[in-house]
């Protein structure tokens, strides 16, 4: 009952509309509700007394009767239009505010909720999913009311012209409910078994989408087809166990609707057999009415497995929902401006979701300006410090402080309003090279993303592109080399102007020529801002302030270029190892 109540919030927005939609097909039940009955007026008192008498005044009310059902049929088309168009209208509407929620809620969500849900999987849950549930939110309501007011009055009318034949159909009534209330919890499961394939097929084509070159760099395009025909195989298993149910609820609908036909003819034709005060006019006029009670029934049978559908997404759409985030700022946390950048991370240990220990009793001092390199094998924690400098992870043991306040009691919009981060793996966004850029900062001008470029070196490489500043530059930058991508990862950190920087591996995947230029940039970028350095090449953080060797157990080694190779000791040997290679 709370899930429909939450489905029914968000009607409350757009409640005008649905009231107009729902008012519309009240007005489309109640006119053909009504035909029955003005056609058994007309056969059984009209027509009988035109032939009789020839009344010029009863052939001028048959023109009057025929003019209103001709106005109601009128009424009926424009009344359908609004259902059709302003009803769809509605669920779209419905549709698109699901999408904000769910979107913007993603937004608020760690790093951890992304360790653990692929891309594909969510893109269901905001496309495939919402799209059932927004027709069900328009559809539903309008179908449940439109079937149950013709049902309704069209029993109340068949029970006032003959009460015993209605009767009759009440003793099938039973059977019929218990049949839709059992098909209808076989449907509920297979509905979700089929957006579950659903969004598994959207998360392997995105990753596979994404990994295309891989897979043609190592010919195994078939290999991914394979996957995909597994997945898809899965979806097919998943259909057709739901169109199973669905075909044993449909014809077993049909079967009751037909049941309906044969008791009224069975129980009409024995009434008029024995003259029980039941003739012909009167049956023809009944079975109108059974018409228009059984038409409903079809149209419930359309309305649960639009249900099943559009409930069994909206629950997908609620397990986002309903995660909840432990990252959310502390009551009367601090809006901070601009930080001086003095650094701490006091007995730090951290551990990934019931994973192995990868920081344990880390203990840091950055002060202001300084250059900090973390060196060390992989796997050692260099990473996770930087990622939890920045509050993707939230410490849970020691702290880290800036300025001498925990970074937990600063607002993590500030926070990290004050640290630039550049990684190996440069992400630029589908779009031009400004937008890229003005990412850094969105109220930049032109001329500061145009300063920006100049002073990350890559002003010149795009003004000499066809559409220079408006270049695309392709999904994930696939149009821009290396180096590009660096740079302009760069610019958009000139233009953030943050007195913490953060550069992690992020000239790792370069040319040493390359790698020589874009260095000079990361010199002028870190000049005066407190800096975290993490490389393997031992090269780039020759001339750090201070570094430090940390490993899986820790810190092992700190100290400037020449103090760590006068203690021959972990670093020495991995400056050694690097001058070999």
């Amino acid at each position: 009952m709370n899930k429909i109540k939450r489905f029914a919030q968000y009607y409350k927005p757009h409640i005008g509309l649905f009231l107009l939609d729902i008012g519309c097909a009240t007005l489309v039940a109640a006119i053909d509700v009504a035909f029955p009955l003005l056609t058994n007026y007309l056969l059984k008192q009209v027509f009988p007394d035109i032939e009789k008498t020839g009344s010029a005044h009863l052939v001028t009310l048959f023109g009057v009767l025929i003019g209103a059902i001709f106005a109601a049929y009128v009424v009926r088309a424009i009344m359908l239009y609004i259902v059709n168009y302003w009803g769809h209208l509605f669920g779209v509407r419905v549709e698109a505010d699901m999408r904000r929620d769910i979107f913007s809620h993603i937004q608020t969500l760690p790093f951890s909720f992304y360790d653990r849900i692929r891309t594909g999987k969510l893109l269901s849950r905001a496309t495939t999913d919402l799209f059932e549930i927004s027709e069900l939110a328009h559809h539903g309501p309008e179908d449940l009311l439109i079937s149950s007011l013709t049902v309704i009055g069209a029993f109340i009318a068949m029970f006032f012209i003959e009460w015993r034949i209605t009767l009759a159909m009440l003793v099938v009534m039973p059977f019929c409910i218990f049949f839709v209330m059992k098909a209808r919890y076989s449907m509920k499961s297979t509905s979700k078994s089929v957006k579950e394939q659903i969004a598994n097929i959207n998360a392997g084509i995105e990753s596979s989408i994404s990994g295309a070159r891989v897979a043609k760099a190592f010919a195994n395009e078939e290999y991914e087809i394979e996957k995909f025909e597994e997945g898809n195989n899965a979806f097919l298993h998943a259909k057709n166990r739901f169109y199973k149910t669905m075909a044993i609820f449909n014809s077993g609908t049909e079967f009751f609707i037909a049941l309906f036909n044969v008791v009224v003819l069975l129980v009409g034709g024995l009434l008029i057999v024995n003259k029980a005060g039941f003739d012909s006019l009167t049956f023809i006029t009944f079975m109108l009415y059974v018409s228009a009670f059984t038409s409903p029934l079809k149209r419930f049978a359309s309305f649960f497995e639009q249900y099943m559908m559009g409930m069994a997404g909206f629950t997908r759409f609620l397990e986002i929902l309903d995660t909840k985030s432990d990252f959310v700022d502390r009551e009367n946390a601090i809006e901070v401006g601009n930080l001086d950048g003095l650094i701490e991370f006091k007995n730090v240990g951290f551990r990934y979701d019931g994973g192995r220990k990868v920081l344990d009793n880390v203990n840091l001092t950055i002060e202001p300006g300084r250059k900090l390199a973390l060196v060390g094998p992989s796997g050692g924690g260099k990473t996770t410090l930087c990622h939890l400098l920045m509050r993707f992870y939230d410490v849970k043991e020691g702290s880290i402080s800036v300025d001498g306040v925990d970074i937990r009691d600063y607002t993590q919009e500030s926070l990290r309003r004050n640290i630039g981060i550049v990684q190996q793996d440069v992400f630029l966004f589908a779009g031009s090279i400004l937008e890229n850029i003005r990412y850094g900062r969105l109220d930049a001008t032109d001329e500061e993303v145009v300063q920006a470029a100049i002073r990350a070196h890559i002003h010149d490489e795009i003004m000499q592109f066809p559409d220079q500043y408006q270049t695309e530059v392709g999904e994930r930058g696939v149009k821009l080399s290396g180096g590009q991508k660096q740079r302009i990862s760069i610019a958009r950190l000139f233009l953030k102007n943050p007195p913490i920087l953060i550069l992690d591996e992020a000239t790792s995947a370069l040319d040493s020529v390359t790698e020589y230029d874009i260095q000079k940039s990361f010199d002028e970028l870190a000049e005066g801002r407190t800096t975290l350095i993490i490389a393997h090449r031992l090269s780039t953080v020759q001339n750090a302030d201070e570094i430090v060797v940390i490993d899986q157990n820790g810190i092992r080694e700190q100290g400037s270029h020449e103090e760590l190779l006068a203690m021959n000791g972990l670093y020495a040997t991995l400056y050694q190892t690097t001058l070999k290679n």
